[in-house]
């Protein structure tokens, strides 16, 4: 009989409890801590109880307020100086639950928000997910100071929910929280000084009667954790004498060949490997292959993750269970397997029966995380009964070759769609005229209720079109009359009409289809709804020409044409499984190609193509991330090659590691770059000044997810590091100043004084320091209204009432 386990499930509740909860402890501070850890319990309590309810035997005890690896951080008291004056001031109360130990809520929240003088942890794509994590930040003087209470919480609250046999603590391994954060230490000697801090942590769990703990560690599957086994070997040898077993999780990816043969050596009780990878991948899953060539410990348990736990794809082909089938037969019928999810489910949406309809002809049948599970029952039951007799009539699997991998698929486009017409030095001079430091924002502006309530009734039917777009044109005078009078030089529309920057797109393309309620957690409180891609991808008709006539209508100024990209289109949407990734993009890039020349012919003259998902893609083993990167760069040359010299195209990249993809990022062929910038220290800054990079750079100067207002001088410093920093020569009139990201989920009362900061830092640097460059642009005159050629009356601009 083959058992059953969870590796994490969605923290966000059936319809987005958590978020709702969060966002009220923020609003109403303090006081109302008792109700969010209340609300907490609720959700994870119900979470719980639905996988066991399934059959699961090892539920995994998943839980968060905000971040699993600011969870580690808080917990092991890793707080970077700017914060220990904080915690030292901290008045931690009985509200404050079993985060008083660590701080107190307060304190955990701020390190991911930021606080007056202690800016925000930085934050990063998980593995190569769309899911940011909290990045550790660490140096040679770092040493835990650990408070595991709020884990030890949850563990008795899972035991009362599922019973103390079936409740499995989930911990982020020592090695991927070193592996993935940031700062100036010694590896090894970090992961041996927290290895007491989890060894302690084993035994109160042993206290508490765990079956295991599981130890996340999915930096294991990176190419450089091949060099990591002697800090495993010792870290994990030290945890095993706690006396407690270890189930090691190693999701996202197979590991590479030689960290598969230390691996299966740790004094772990079992070992937990992905062998589903990242759907539609043209490289596969080789886990199968490695468990062939290598075999697998008797003394532990092989954790099959065979149910792809962050595609939402049902297994209706059976793979699964010929996989596991396989398995036993290559391992023997006496080999412990625990049948699983190849990651987290917390990439999923929580459950397909609350869809209310589902398209005809798909692919295969959808499955959600409480699908998933009960998947997951499902096969183990059907393995195990193949086990006792049954005889398989599906296909052989020959473990010795299996990837998963779809059929491959060739591009037969022609080289030339993917240059444009002139290079880079040849188009620059033809482009828009700015002054030194040339301000500008990455592209949406607040969603007000007002704006939720126009988009709700004109999908109800409660709003004709023609009104709706009356008012969304409103919605768009007010922003370039806030943008006119705050003295911005290149504005945005702000894109009121727009859910989200990938559902929006997918809405007008063919071959998509979007959930209700398919909501996934980003970060914290913000959540996302992928749309799921279920076809062949073509544009029906303009998409944001309409928007952009509009706002240009109403300015002199440049206005940006904003655009997603498709990579990032395809990245956060649920890619088909049955068709490489690279066709999927290339289809995408086509759709925007059409939408490029339209803009190009409405007047467009600064055109923003944005890639925040372009490092999130990497493949996490070295030798398979040149074929990415050559198809991820064609995709975005092929949208954007279409585009005349005389626009400027812009692409936006934030919250990743840019480093190990600089010639990628030179090979996109964009005229301006900009980038999340704020929290990470000015590293990419210094990644790209010893590059070479060549053209115009727009680092971001203040975190948008921040609350905070920062100050015009504390702005004009950042400048003046960029400057320091030898980026672009110090060549001002090619150093852009914007935030570090969109600013759609800010208020107007945040975004106009951190904007009217940031354009009178700019102002002050160009007074001191007018480098060589361009010269200022004619000034112009102020947003009038005007007659919209596409609107079909009159838009009004709101330059004095917008501040």
């Amino acid at each position: 009989m083959m058992s059953t386990s969870t590796i994490g499930f969605p923290r966000t509740g059936p319809k987005r409890e958590a978020k709702k909860a969060l966002e009220a402890y923020w609003a109403a501070g303090a006081a109302n801590g008792p109700q969010l850890l209340a609300a907490a319990a609720d959700i994870e309590a119900a979470a719980w109880r639905r996988q066991a309810e399934a059959g699961v035997e090892l539920t995994g005890l998943d839980g968060t307020l905000y971040d699993q690896m600011l969870d580690a951080v808080f917990q092991l008291g890793l707080l970077p100086p700017r914060f220990q004056a904080l915690k030292a001031s901290a008045e931690p109360s009985p509200a404050d639950g079993p985060y008083a130990g660590g701080g107190g809520l307060d304190l955990y929240f701020k390190l991911a928000r930021g606080a007056e003088g202690a800016p925000a942890l930085d934050m990063s794509k998980y593995m190569d997910t769309n899911y940011h994590i909290i990045v550790p930040e660490l140096c040679h003087d770092t040493a835990p100071c650990a408070d595991w209470s709020p884990l030890l919480d949850r563990v008795r609250r899972g035991q009362d929910a599922v019973g103390v046999a079936s409740a499995v603590p989930i911990v982020v391994g020592p090695c991927t929280l070193v592996g993935l954060a940031r700062g100036e230490f010694d590896r090894s000697e970090m992961v041996a000084r927290l290895a007491p801090a989890y060894a302690q942590l084993l035994r109160d769990l042993a206290a508490l009667g765990v079956p295991e703990v599981q130890f996340h560690e999915p930096f294991l599957t990176k190419s450089s954790a091949e060099g990591l086994a002697a800090d495993c070997a010792a870290c994990y040898g030290q945890l095993a004498a706690a006396g407690v077993p270890i189930n090691l999780v190693v999701p996202y990816d197979d590991v590479a060949e030689g960290t598969y043969r230390w691996l299966i050596e740790l004094p772990v009780a079992a070992i937990s490997l992905d062998f589903c990878g990242v759907p539609g991948a043209d490289y596969g899953c080789r886990t199968a292959q490695l468990i062939a060539k290598y075999s697998f410990p008797k003394d532990k348990r092989l954790g099959a993750g065979v149910i792809d736990g962050r595609g939402c794809w049902a297994d209706a082909s059976g793979r699964a269970l010929r996989l596991l089938r396989a398995l036993r037969a290559t391992l023997g019928a006496d080999q412990a397997i625990c049948v699983q999810t190849s990651t987290s489910l917390q990439h999923l949406p929580y459950d397909l029966a609350s869809e209310p309809e589902l398209p005809s002809g798909l692919p295969a049948p959808l499955a959600f995380a409480v699908q998933k599970v009960e998947e997951v029952v499902t096969v183990a039951r059907a393995a195990s009964a193949a086990t006792d007799g049954a005889a398989p009539a599906e296909p052989h699997i020959d473990l010795s070759t299996y990837t998963g991998a779809p059929p491959p698929a060739e591009c037969q486009l022609d080289e030339a769609l993917f240059r444009r017409a002139e290079p880079y030095e040849g188009r620059r001079p033809k482009q828009v005229a700015l002054p030194p430091f040339p301000t500008t924002t990455i592209g949406s502006f607040p969603q007000t209720p007002a704006i939720r309530r126009h988009r709700l009734a004109f999908k109800q039917g409660r709003l004709s079109l023609d009104a709706y777009r009356e008012r969304m044109a409103a919605e768009i005078g007010f922003a370039i009359g806030a943008q006119e009078a705050l003295g911005l030089d290149v504005l945005v529309h702000g894109e009121p009409e727009r859910t989200d920057m990938v559902e929006y797109f997918g809405q007008q393309l063919s071959g998509f289809h979007f959930t209700q309620h398919g909501w996934v957690q980003s970060y914290g409180s913000r959540y996302t709804r992928p749309p799921i891609i279920v076809g062949d991808i073509t544009r029906t008709g303009p998409m944001t020409v309409h928007e952009y006539e509009v706002a240009q209508g109403l300015t002199s100024k440049p206005v940006k044409g904003m655009l997603t990209g498709p990579v990032t289109i395809l990245q956060w949407s649920f890619a088909r499984n049955d068709v490489p990734r690279a066709e999927q993009a290339a289809q995408l890039a086509l759709a925007l190609r059409d939408e490029v020349k339209d803009l190009a012919a409405a007047g467009c003259r600064v055109l923003q193509v944005d890639e925040p998902a372009l490092r999130e893609g990497l493949p996490l083993k070295a030798d398979r991330q040149p074929a990415y990167l050559r198809w991820a760069v064609d995709a975005f040359r092929l949208a954007t090659a279409a585009a005349p010299p005389e626009v400027q195209v812009v692409t936006h990249l934030c919250y990743s590691d840019f480093d190990d993809i600089m010639p990628a990022i030179h090979a996109m062929d964009a005229d301006v770059l900009t980038i999340e910038n704020s929290r990470s220290g000015d590293e990419m800054i210094h990644a790209l000044a010893a590059s070479g990079y060549t053209r115009d750079v727009g680092p971001g100067v203040y975190d948008v997810h921040s609350p905070l207002v920062p100050s015009v001088e504390w702005l004009a410093d950042k400048l003046r590091s960029y400057l320091q920093a030898g980026l672009l020569g110090g060549d001002a009139s090619r150093i852009h100043v914007n935030p570090d990201c969109g600013l759609k989920t800010r208020r107007w009362e945040e975004v106009l004084p951190s904007l009217r900061n940031m354009v009178a830092a700019a102002q002050q640097l160009r007074a001191e320091l007018v480098g060589p460059g361009r010269p200022p642009a004619t000034p112009r005159k102020p947003a009038s209204p005007v007659e919209s050629r596409s609107a079909g009356g009159v838009a009004s601009a709101c330059p004095c009432c917008a501040l």
